[in-house]
């Protein structure tokens, strides 16, 4: 049986040497990760949205 207190987690992307994964925390809030290599970048999900309109713009250039 899962612990209460741990996050629920789930990979969103990933590649062969990236992933982004999200966790639901215990408290309801949703946070978002991006592993690149051995940094891990951390968001909660107001950054993440803005964080994904810069992607897009990125993509569009």
């Amino acid at each position: 049986m899962a612990n209460p207190s741990e996050p629920k987690t789930e990979t969103i992307a990933e590649t062969e040497n990236y992933i982004a994964w999200k966790a639901d925390e215990p408290d309801g809030e949703t946070t978002y990760h991006i592993e690149l290599n051995n940094v891990t970048v951390h968001f909660f999900e107001e950054e993440w949205e803005e964080f994904l309109q810069l992607a897009k713009l990125l993509i569009k250039k």
